[in-house]
């Protein structure tokens, strides 16, 4: 491993991302621009001080959570950074659950404080009110009976008061949540060194962000992937960050993309598609990008090599999780393998290991084993799953992994959606890039079904490009389509046509809900 510096003694996230700025002679750089406002990190120094100082006020005490339920925006920033600076323990959820969801984090969590917006509280209101555990609820908007207006406790609070907690590179930082593919999310456990050690290794050695970088990103900031690369990583340099409240469409990115020119651009494969596949992608005008980043799902080759042809901007495709904070397999500039997803991060060992924890050659798959300093302590309440996952600082996952003799890393799929077909192990990720080589379709996702022999076959979710309709003649042209590219064993036996595909919070393809699609009585097959 590459030797990174130990953070000192007494070590606290908020001074090391904020007043660090300060420090360095930013305080009149703009940090943020949202909905028509900017902050200059002075005015931020002095908001999060506020906000500390008000949660504190309202009860919170060293390493007891809070739960952040907000849209990406000035708000979400601030009460990130006064969590932390008060020693607080953030974990973070999606505005847009449903009240089911929230009130499933709000017992998990055992939360004392929740920062939330009038928005959300037709959703989140009653749980909040129920909850046994919450001591302050700070509602930006303001105006709810019971709770205390954002804007107003911080406009009260004396920032004399909000000075950084004295905590040191162990203690607790924050939650971040897997995404539930198998069951409930849960929460993996950090400390104050994981989000550092990350940052000084992928983003600083790595991507290589910029004083002079705007940042603009399609995850929103409780995905752990964009926390880092649209808010960390950026003020840890004195960058600019870029934030607005809307979903992330193809229209919305190129609208902020013309409004504030950034130059860093986080993305995920489906974002990268739509934006090829707008009528828009061609007189837009790219020329601020220096470069953009994909994560969250493998980019398929030919999306990075047609996104190279219409922009001529890289994309780094990489890995990360949630176990880990962040990425930890990534290309690097002017160094990409398309298809690939690089190589190890400076800082990080892995290994790829069969069935009993041995190595195997490379070009053999296997289950990835990652090392390093951002490893989670455990999953929160889980202790079967945590030690099956967690040795010491090293991470076995779930995913299954080949590398080349040049120490390319190149992902096969999730061990859990590896189908056996014909007796042989299949990836359903091998058949969707294939599938998504045609122009006929826009999206795809591989799940298993059983034939009526009770035998596992593929089966394909697709999603049919503009001026094609999903039909038996299509199906037909598809599987010519994969004549000669794949097996015959591997052929999807179904075509399923579907206007689209469904996401979870992350905006990744939910296999799970597929799979349970799949197998439901009366489904076509």
């Amino acid at each position: 491993m590459s030797a990174i510096p130990d953070p000192p003694r007494q070590f606290n996230l908020s001074a090391y991302y904020l007043d660090r700025n300060l420090e360095e002679g930013r305080a009149g750089k703009t940090c943020v621009i949202s909905e028509g406002r900017r902050v200059t990190y002075g005015e931020l120094h002095e908001r999060v001080c506020r906000l500390t100082a008000a949660l504190r006020a309202g009860g919170l005490t060293a390493e007891e959570r809070v739960l952040i339920v907000l849209p990406d925006g000035i708000p979400f920033v601030e009460t990130w950074l006064a969590v932390l600076r008060a020693g607080g323990v953030f974990a973070m959820v999606n505005p847009l659950l449903k009240a089911k969801d929230y009130r499933y984090y709000l017992r998990y969590t055992k939360a004392r404080a929740l920062v939330t917006t009038r928005d959300v509280l037709a959703e989140l209101g009653d749980a909040a009110r129920q909850s046994p555990y919450l001591r302050q609820v700070l509602v930006v908007g303001g105006g709810e009976p019971g709770f205390t207006s954002y804007e107003g406790a911080i406009e009260e609070a004396d920032p004399a008061l909000g000075a950084v907690e004295e905590t040191g590179p162990d203690d607790l930082a924050g939650w971040l949540f897997t995404s539930g593919s198998t069951g409930e999310p849960k929460a993996c456990v950090h400390l104050q060194r994981d989000f550092y050690y990350s940052t000084e290794t992928y983003a600083m050695q790595v991507a290589g962000y910029r004083e002079e970088d705007i940042c603009l990103s399609v995850p929103k900031l409780f995905f752990g992937y964009a926390t880092g690369t649209n808010l960390m990583f950026p003020m840890r340099v004195g960058a600019t960050i870029v934030l607005f409240p809307e979903r992330s469409t193809a229209d919305a990115i190129f609208d902020q993309i013309e409004a504030h020119r950034p130059t860093f651009l986080t993305s995920v494969p489906t974002l990268i598609n739509n934006m090829l596949r707008s009528p828009r992608c061609e007189g837009a005008d790219l020329s601020s990008l220096r470069l953009c980043l994909s994560a969250g799902e493998a980019l398929p080759e030919h999306l990075y090599r047609e996104w190279m042809e219409r922009t001529g901007v890289e994309i780094l495709d990489g890995i990360g999780s949630a176990e880990m904070f962040h990425i930890y397999i990534s290309n690097r500039p002017g160094e990409v393998r398309p298809g690939s997803l690089g190589r190890i991060v400076p800082g990080y060992e892995a290994e790829i290991i069969d069935a009993e924890g041995k190595p195997v050659p490379d070009g053999e798959p296997g289950r990835l084993r990652i090392r390093g300093g951002s490893t989670a302590l455990c999953y929160w309440g889980a202790k079967a799953s945590s030690v099956e996952t967690f040795q010491g600082d090293a991470c076995t996952t779930g995913d299954i992994f080949r590398r080349d003799a040049e120490g390319y890393y190149y992902y096969v799929g999730r061990a859990d959606d590896l189908l056996k077909v014909s007796g042989i192990w299949v990836s359903p990720l091998e058949i969707e890039n294939c599938l998504l080589e045609h122009p006929a379709v826009a999206e795809v996702c591989v799940v298993g079904r059983e034939d009526d022999a009770g035998m596992t076959k593929p089966l394909a979710y697709v999603v049919p490009a503009a001026g094609f309709e999903g039909s038996d003649e299509l199906a037909r042209t598809l599987k010519d389509h994969l004549q000669g590219r794949l097996a015959l064993h591997k052929y999807p036996r179904w075509f399923e046509w579907c206007s689209g595909l469904p996401k979870n919070d992350r905006g990744k393809v939910d296999r799970k809900q597929l799979r349970r699609a799949a197998t439901e009585p009366g489904s076509p097959a």
